[in-house]
């Protein structure tokens, strides 16, 4: 019978020795694999994201990087996703020496361009971000930043993860056509039925998508982003279409494409717009919006921040099966100090905060277990950066149902929330709920701890609230409140 030789445990290199390559069970092929695998399924967020941060308009009407050009600013959206993505991917592979990779976040991005940016100036919102990052950063060489983690109810924090699901998913449905305004609240498609070549491109990349995350295709995502575009570019050619909105800024078709009409671009490769790098004002948000709702919009992006980046660190690690003895992440402070340098960064480049992907996860099930698929990751980006004007061939029909596969992604974590347990349920329900129905993260967040907070303390039990979240909750409560202490103080 044959003997199992035990795998190698001593570094063959220098390069060995850092990424701890032969220790973690690996070896270079596959960390490539990884890697590759890993952009491939996440590489959806080089055309998405420029699709959110770069089509909403800020409190002056205006498009991300100052530019009342929505194609330059998708353009420039697009490159600048690209380079922080790759950028700070790379870090985390050098520094964390983790297999994880770095971009913008969905739902951050959506808070950023619907929730913050229709109250201030572009520059004044990622200049909110960058401070988020850089607290979080602060925190990280504190510990407190573990503190905070939990002294939220843990079904809270799921909570927040489903309402952010649902957010998605609405702006999707909204941006795709499929809900619009109509008696008495709102609409199924045109009056109440589904018509035209883009809602049919929608329902194809939808339906496509789900079948393929169904049957666990890598790069699900991003394959019904192409294969929608392309079926939208044929139809396009063949139906004449147009846009929905013509250049007036009147409806010129009530069934014609959003955001982009489908067409091939001139060119393909082009060289990286980069004229939003260094675009942010630090504290100009508050000056907009003023101290309370400004710091309560740090704190929202950073505890989005904690809980996705802790939650997706922790179970890449445990699916690898490189936790040390102890249960701990390999090198922990070190990746959390990387993720909060990048959101940070991602303010600082105007595509909103950069976050942990969880689609990570494919690579670490393709092999990779250190640093170096990140590596691998990072430097693919850094390639896509130049192919930025692909991106202005996507129509919104072709890409919000990604929109809508994630938030079913982020849906799922509803399975961990007792709703039989009142204290926790309503409390929860009002967190997720809130969120898509009032088209903020904020409210959802709010109106959870505060009511957690008013339950326990109705039911004599006030000593289980953690002491950080009575703060927390207080300042909701102000914030929510804002307007009538305004008033009271005569200010504004």
């Amino acid at each position: 019978m044959a003997v199992d030789t035990p795998p190698e445990t001593t570094p063959t290199s220098g390069m060995d020795r850092w990424f701890e390559v032969t220790k973690r069970g690996s070896n270079n092929s596959r960390e490539v694999r990884g890697g590759f695998v890993t952009f491939f399924t996440m590489a959806y967020i080089v055309i998405l994201n420029p699709l959110i941060i770069g089509t909403a308009k800020d409190v002056n009407g205006q498009f991300v990087g100052g530019t009342t050009d929505i194609g330059k600013a998708i353009v420039m959206v697009t490159a600048a996703t690209a380079l922080i993505a790759g950028l700070m991917t790379i870090a985390m592979g050098a520094i964390g020496r983790f297999p994880v990779a770095l971009a913008a976040g969905l739902g951050l991005n959506g808070y950023v361009a619907f929730t913050l940016a229709p109250h201030m100036s572009w520059a004044d919102a990622m200049g909110l971000i960058v401070i988020e990052g850089l607290i979080i950063a602060a925190l990280v060489l504190t510990g407190f930043r573990t503190a905070v983690f939990n002294a939220v109810p843990e079904q809270l924090k799921y909570a927040i993860g489903v309402g952010i699901g649902l957010f998605i998913t609405i702006i999707g449905l909204v941006d795709s056509g499929i809900v619009r305004p109509g008696v008495p609240l709102i609409s199924f498609g045109t009056n109440g039925a589904l018509r035209g070549w883009p809602t049919f491109v929608f329902v194809f990349g939808l339906l496509l998508t789900s079948v393929l995350v169904a049957r666990n295709t890598r790069g699900a995502i991003l394959i019904g982003i192409i294969a929608s575009t392309i079926l939208a570019m044929i139809i396009e050619a063949v139906a004449h279409v147009g846009p929905h909105i013509g250049p007036d800024g009147k409806v010129a078709n009530d069934n014609g494409w959003s955001l982009n009409v489908p067409a091939w671009p001139s060119q393909v490769v082009s060289t990286p717009d980069l004229g939003l790098l260094g675009k942010f004002d630090l504290f100009g948000g508050f000056q907009a919006i003023g101290f309370i709702a400004a710091s309560l919009a740090v704190f929202s992006l950073m505890l989005s921040d904690f809980f996705d980046t802790m939650g997706t660190v922790f179970g890449l690690a445990n699916e690898g099966e490189i936790l040390n003895e102890d249960g701990t992440v390999p090198h922990f402070e070190a990746v959390l100090m990387v993720d909060s340098l990048a959101a940070a960064a991602g303010g600082a480049a105007s595509v909103s905060s950069n976050t942990s992907y969880i689609e990570s996860a494919s690579g670490v099930g393709e092999g990779a277990r250190t640093g170096i698929a990140s590596l691998v990751t990072g430097a693919l980006f850094l390639v896509a950066m130049f192919f930025s004007p692909l991106v202005a061939i996507v129509p919104h029909e072709a890409a919000t149902p990604a929109l809508v596969v994630v938030g079913f992604l982020m849906m799922t974590q509803i399975r961990h929330i007792d709703f039989t347990n009142y204290e926790i349920g309503i409390p929860a329900f009002l967190t997720l709920a809130l969120m898509p129905f009032t088209y903020s993260i904020t409210n959802g967040i709010g109106a959870g701890f505060i009511t957690y907070v008013v339950i326990k303390l109705a039911k004599g039990k006030a000593s289980e609230v953690p002491a950080l979240l009575w703060v927390i909750a207080a300042a909701f409560v102000i914030y929510f409140a804002s307007d009538p202490i305004s008033q009271l103080l005569h200010i504004g």
